[in-house]
This record gives C-alpha cells, structure tokens and sequence, in this order.
C-alpha cells in the first residue's frame, strides 16, 4: 500500500480515504473506511474515461450487473457513483494476497488448496452464469486467498450475454491472453464455458507455478490458447489433471459445467476443505498479520507496508509474465495488476519479542474477526513505470503551460517506425504546469490487448509539447515497460502528430484527430 498522494483525494461519496492499494488502465484503486467504521476498497476510475458518454454507459451496467452477483465465492459491489462528475465503485476489502502473489511467494500450491480453490470458484462461476453474466476475465490476479476460502474479484468486464456487444467500443480490452478461451481471441460469441477454459488455465498456474500456454509475447500467447494443446507440468496429477485438461477443450461444448467442477474436487461441499485448512501455514501467517495492522490504520497515518516496494511498483511484488494482463508493444504498458488484497511482499520489520508475545493471541482472535466482517472485492473495471527525468524548463511555459488547441481526446492508427501497423491510440491532454502529469494515452490492438500511459510535461510553446511518458498502472505482458520521450506537434490542417522514441516499442508514431471532429 502507499500514503495518499497530493493529487489524490480525501473522500469519496462517503468513505474516508486511507491510502493507495493500486491503479490499473482503468482507474485507482483506494483502501477506505466508512463512518461505521467498514473497510473497504474505492475504485475510482481516470477522469478522461468520465468524458466519454459510451464508457459512462458500460459502466453504470457494470455496476448494475455487478449488484445482482452473490453467493460465498464472490465479492458484492457495496457502494457506487456511476453518476458522479468521476465514476467510482465500492466494494469490501479483502485481507487476502492473490493467486498470483502467493505463488510468486510460496511457489506452486498443495492439491488441497487447489482443489479448494477451484471448487469455490467454481461454485462463484455457478452463481454468475445463472444470472446470464459471464465474468470474461478469470485470472490468477482477479483471484483473492482469504482465510476463509478463494474469492473472485473484478467484474469490470462482466457483462449481460444478450446484446451488449454494442456497448463494447473497437480496442477494449476483454480478457488476458492466456487466460482468454480460444473463442474470445477469435471474436466468436463468448458464454460461460469461455469462463471454464479460464478456470482451467487458473488452476494449472496454482499447481505447477506456471502458466499452461506460456509464451514471451502477446502474438505467442494468443496463437498457442487456439492452436496448440496446453502445458501442464507433472506436478498437476490424478483426477485433478483430468479435470484441468477438460476445462481447458478447444471446443466449448466439451468443457464441463461449472457445478460439475466444484463436486468433482470438492464430494463434500468445499467449506469442508476450507475447515480443514486450506492455506499454507505461511500464507495464514501473513494474512493473519495484515488483517491486524489494518484496525490501527487511520487516515493521516502512515500506511501500512510489508515492507519497501519495488521501485514502480505501486507497492506491490513484481507480476510475473504468466499474469500480466498483455498489450500491443508499442508505447507504454497497461495495468493489469488491479486488485484490493493484501500484498505479499517482504515483511516489514519484526516488532520488539515482548510485543509479540503480548499480541499473539490477539492477533489470531482479532483476524478471525476481521475476516468474517470482510466482503470479498470485485471490481468493477479492470486493471508502471515510475521515475524517469526531470522537467526540462528550458523554453517551457507559465504554469497552466499547454495551449488550448491541444486540449482534449485525440484518436488515431500507430504505426511502427518500419511501417507495421500497431493499433489505435486514444490520448487525453488537459492543462497543466511543467512537471506536471497532463496526459493519459490507451494503446489498443488486437481489439483485446491494451497498454496505458501518463505523460509528464517537460516543455510546450504554440505548437508542441514534449514529455515524458510512463505507465499508468504495473507493467503488462506485450508492453514495453519503457519510459520514453514523446511529442505532440500541431499540423496545419488541425491534427495532432505524435512521436516515440521508444526504441522496444518501434519508435511509433501517429497522426492523431481530434474526437467528435
């Protein structure tokens, strides 16, 4: 977690902001507490999207959908201002890591976990799917580990299956590759059982460490989830392995139902298999400790850490590549690492014996407590690169430094400097000082890969701006993970050029028009 920064806000609709839990392409992702003293998670998403009349329209059917989701195995949305002048959902914390950081942490997971893990997510599918919703985005980080069983988390792309295509602009992203079901990469219609091949892929990562369609690029990925069978390690074994193997069927007639899912692992009900333990001893341990130090966090305070954050981070462990959310390379990366769980990074200092000691029964008592008060999270959109030079001043502008013809939302084809095409660009450019963060940029391409990026505004006359241009979010699988300078020139006919020299992304570049002209 990270303190509040300047920029960031104090409150949202009712909920007292306490620190930065993390930031995705889509929006950030807040810890907050209500004045009943509940904990929960506020996504509030980036404010050029709040411009947009179709993004606002998806959003609020998001929310819509995403009240009508319940059941143990996922996380109600508790509050939500699809209205307000920057559209914002609430929802429960979970004091949980998620699949992705524990294997990070701990490596590939014992069958008990696996078999309870996926029985519980199961039953969630289950739920979802008789409600005609079909999640799209079952993935090792939307998948939260509390001490009380698996949850699934972030319905942001979880939409009605009967006519909502059309709300569905060309370049939003709707799944992660290798984790996407054959029939999403090739823009066939998507039902349930596309959530299934997901699954599938889900538990292959928890039981071997390793994605079952590995692959070092995006175009690898998606070509190896049509084309060729899955790689599962020896690790994954037994009736389990049977399991996986048909969840993840080419065809989706052959992939079983949810229902069957959940009684093949779990006979006897999978609240069984969480009574009788289901999480490694040190995985209990630090959810246990992170659900403590939650009840002394107050705003103002410091916040709370396992310890330094990797540079960029956000305060979160590095994501693998088999779960990072993929994007074109070109330009910058997307947040694919959204989520609201506990992190599991290193622990922070150990507090003094005596201490210890004194809190030890506590410590267990109070989690239990905490956990059994806690909603799990689902959030409602989906989910960088920090550091990089200072402001160049030299030629720069007043505060209040870009010209008022470059202001708004700016859309157009990127091209590589070889010639290949590399999908669209949508960039949003506000008024800001020198230093100051005055653009947000979605690189889109394959209409299911995204990238996201903030530019920091070095220098700008009549003309041009130049910047610096980082990602919004953690780094995804097929972006760039670069900082780069950009440029934006006026043309005479009124369209923007755009520049890179990111040299990994093909220094790409775009002739960019204005939207609604």
């Amino acid at each position: 977690m990270e303190p509040l920064q300047a920029e960031d806000p104090q409150v949202i609709g009712v909920y007292r902001l306490l620190g930065r839990l993390g930031a995705g392409g889509m929006g950030r992702v807040y810890l907050g507490r209500s004045a009943g003293g509940r904990t929960v998670a506020v996504k509030v998403v980036h404010p050029h999207f709040a411009l947009d009349d179709q993004f606002r329209a998806r959003f609020r059917r998001e929310v819509e959908a995403a009240r009508r989701v319940g059941g143990a195995w996922t996380a109600p949305v508790l509050d939500a201002g699809p209205d307000a002048p920057v559209p914002w959902v609430a929802t429960g914390y979970v004091a949980g890591p998620s699949l992705t950081e524990a294997v990070l942490a701990t490596g590939p997971q014992p069958e008990r976990t696996v078999r309870a893990l996926g029985a519980g997510l199961a039953q969630a599918l289950a739920a979802v799917h008789a409600l005609g919703l079909v999640h799209r985005d079952v993935k090792p980080s939307n998948v939260l580990l509390a001490l009380d069983g698996p949850r699934l988390i972030d319905f942001g792309i979880a939409r009605a299956t009967d006519g909502t295509a059309s709300l569905t602009a060309t370049g939003v992203s709707v799944g992660s590759p290798g984790y996407m079901a054959p029939e999403q990469i090739l823009g066939q219609a998507v039902t349930g059982a596309a959530d299934v091949f997901s699954l599938g892929a889900v538990l292959a990562y928890a039981a071997t460490g390793e994605p079952p369609f590995p692959g070092d690029s995006a175009a690898v990925l998606l070509y190896k989830v049509v084309h060729e069978p899955p790689v599962l390690g020896p690790a994954l074994a037994g009736d389990v392995r049977s399991l996986v193997e048909s969840c993840l069927a080419k065809d989706p007639a052959a992939r079983p139902a949810p229902r069957e899912i959940a009684a093949a692992l779990a006979p006897d009900g999978v609240g069984a298999l969480v009574e009788a333990g289901w999480l490694q001893r040190v995985l209990v341990e630090r959810v246990s400790r992170r659900a403590v130090e939650l009840l002394d966090l107050e705003a103002g305070a410091p916040t709370v850490t396992d310890g330094p954050p990797p540079a960029g981070s956000g305060g979160f462990p590095a994501l693998a590549a088999s779960d990072r959310g993929p994007g074109p390379q070109a330009g910058v990366t997307a947040g694919a690492a959204d989520r609201a769980g506990a992190s599991l990074t290193k622990d922070r200092s150990a507090p003094v014996e005596t201490r210890r000691r004194s809190r030890a029964k506590a410590l267990a008592a109070v989690a239990l407590v905490v956990v059994a008060a806690a909603i799990a999270l689902a959030l409602i959109l989906l989910p960088g690169k920090g550091g990089g030079h200072g402001a160049d001043a030299k030629g720069s502008r007043a505060p209040g430094a870009v010209p008022a013809k470059f202001l708004g939302t700016w859309t157009g084809q990127v091209i590589q400097s070889d010639g290949t095409p590399n999908g669209t660009m949508t960039a949003t450019i506000e008024d800001g000082a020198v230093g100051a963060y005055v653009t947000r940029a979605t690189y889109s391409a394959l209409n299911v890969l995204e990238c996201h990026s903030k530019g920091k505004l070095l220098t700008a006359d009549a003309t041009r701006l130049t910047l610096e241009e980082a990602t919004d979010g953690e780094p995804s699988l097929g972006c760039t993970g670069e900082t780069a300078r950009i440029t934006f020139a006026l043309a005479s006919d009124g369209k923007l050029a755009y520049t890179s020299e990111d040299a990994k992304g093909g220094k790409p570049h775009a002739t960019l028009t204005r939207r609604g002209e």
